[in-house]
């Protein structure tokens, strides 16, 4: 449901699994924003500025203006900012207590599992100067496990938690980098299905594309 333009909201963000998230969001909301790049690389999420916005030091944060009351509200931690622009145009997060049970146990699983455990794949497999095997055995088997659990979920459904929603988003990002977790999508086929139908919406290209 697209919602009607409005003051932009500030989107501080960089190109990770959990950065894109948010732009992908404002696309499919049809909410106007602007992207604050956060260069983590550099260092920028320790500035002090950064930290008023986002205690963690992490992105994603919002700024939007338009907030509760018609007054500005920060917004940190991606889960909890896609709720809170769920709620606030009533997209991709239903009002019916059942179907929101069902989008929120799957967005929790994300940021709660997948990700977390995706990240150290990552960082274990690619990015650590010293390759430590048990970590990498440790975190691969759980990815591999946590990607059956996502198998499983969309043997048969279109989406994780009936119509595409918040929790798709969440997941999406950390799965479309799956070669860096050493996990083939041919292990996977409904993972992989689902992969391709939610990359072909054009509001999660343009969302990728923004960041």
């Amino acid at each position: 449901m697209a919602h009607a333009p409005g003051k932009p909201i500030d989107v501080h963000t960089w190109s990770t699994p959990n950065g894109w998230k948010i732009p992908i969001m404002l696309e499919e909301c049809g909410l106007p924003y602007r992207v604050v790049p956060v260069n983590i690389g550099r260092g920028d999420q320790m500035a002090p500025d950064f930290l008023t916005i986002s205690p963690n030091n992490k992105i994603p944060a919002i700024v939007d203006p338009d907030g509760p009351g018609g007054e500005p509200i920060t917004v940190f931690e991606s889960g909890a900012i896609l709720q809170y622009l769920g709620r606030k145009t009533g997209c991709l997060y239903p009002a019916d207590e059942r179907a929101r049970v069902a989008v929120d146990e799957w967005l929790f699983w994300q940021v709660a599992g997948f990700g977390p455990m995706l990240g150290q794949a990552h960082h274990f497999r690619i990015y650590a100067q010293e390759k430590i095997p048990y970590a990498i055995e440790r975190f691969t088997a759980e990815a591999q496990r946590l990607y059956g659990v996502l198998d499983r979920r969309l043997a048969d459904r279109n989406y994780v938690a009936g119509d595409f929603s918040i929790a798709d988003i969440a997941i999406l990002p950390w799965a479309k980098y799956h070669e860096k977790q050493n996990i083939p999508l041919a292990s996977v086929p409904n993972v992989r299905a689902w992969l391709e139908r939610v990359m072909a919406r054009p509001a999660v290209q343009r969302g990728f594309a923004a960041v």
